[in-house]
């Protein structure tokens, strides 16, 4: 079984590439609504969240886990490598090395969460592979509340993300990160307001190439998975919003199942 985290709503994203990806694969979803968004908080917190939803889909039966928040992947991945003994497939490295594929990015931009680009994680990854690239990144604390609210198709989500790239625009950037798995829910409107001539890179579809490389190179892995085309979502608070949203995002009514941390 595939285990996959997220603070919230938006590691839905993941899930629905990484189910497009392997169709028949069980997966369980873990959105940790109760203490949702993570990147306002601090990386001990973080870091505290992360260890707690990593036991709770082990002990589900996971054999593999994906970190599908940004956040979680900027602050945590060492101390959970570090805890436990099983294969992670997280968001920001494979993000990195879509938007290096194209040797035309000259000037790359990167939007996320406060804790994601205050940790400028992204910076320090792609300069280490690409010495000369010129990053720019932006915090947009208000997309995560709205995209959980589902208010993906609100003027006033088009009005704050065209506020938030204006600086990005200003510098000509080539290519657009989205540095948040909630993100992709409003890809178009970005897309649209970042403008026709900038690539946008979804870390929601690099993060599933990642996992489909990741089970490539280790066959005995892929065969433990197990294949009923099962999915169960657990959360750690049940609003009707997030029942709501989380329908959307996958394209089908979903049950979730409530579970104390």
């Amino acid at each position: 079984m595939i285990g996959i985290f997220d603070s919230g709503i938006g590691g839905l994203t993941v899930a629905r590439a990484v189910r497009s990806r392997f169709p028949g694969h069980d997966m369980i979803y873990f959105g940790d609504t109760a203490r949702t968004p993570y990147g306002t908080k601090s990386q001990q917190t973080v870091v505290r969240c992360c260890i707690e939803n990593t036991r709770l889909l082990l002990d589900k039966g996971a054999k593999l886990v994906v970190v599908a928040c940004n956040t979680a992947s900027a602050l945590a991945m060492d101390e959970l490598k570090s805890l436990f003994d099983v294969p992670f497939v997280e968001v920001i490295t494979p993000a990195v090395d879509l938007a290096l594929n194209d040797p035309k990015n000259r000037i790359i931009g990167v939007i996320g969460t406060r804790a994601t680009i205050s940790s400028r994680v992204y910076e320090t990854k792609i300069h280490a592979k690409a010495p000369n690239k010129i990053v720019h990144s932006v915090a947009c604390p208000l997309l995560v509340p709205l995209v959980e609210e589902g208010w993906a198709k609100k003027p006033e989500t088009r009005r704050i993300v065209k506020k938030y790239l204006v600086p990005l625009k200003t510098r000509q950037i080539d290519s657009l990160i989205l540095g948040c798995t909630h993100y992709p829910v409003i890809k178009e409107i970005i897309a649209q307001k970042a403008g026709k001539r900038v690539r946008i890179v979804d870390s929601s579809l690099a993060c599933a190439t990642a996992l489909e490389s990741a089970l490539a190179d280790n066959p005995a892995l892929a065969d433990e998975l197990s294949c009923n085309s099962r999915m169960e979502i657990l959360v750690s608070d049940i609003t009707p919003q997030f029942e709501k949203t989380a329908g959307f995002i996958l394209g089908s009514k979903v049950s979730l199942t409530r579970v104390v941390l």
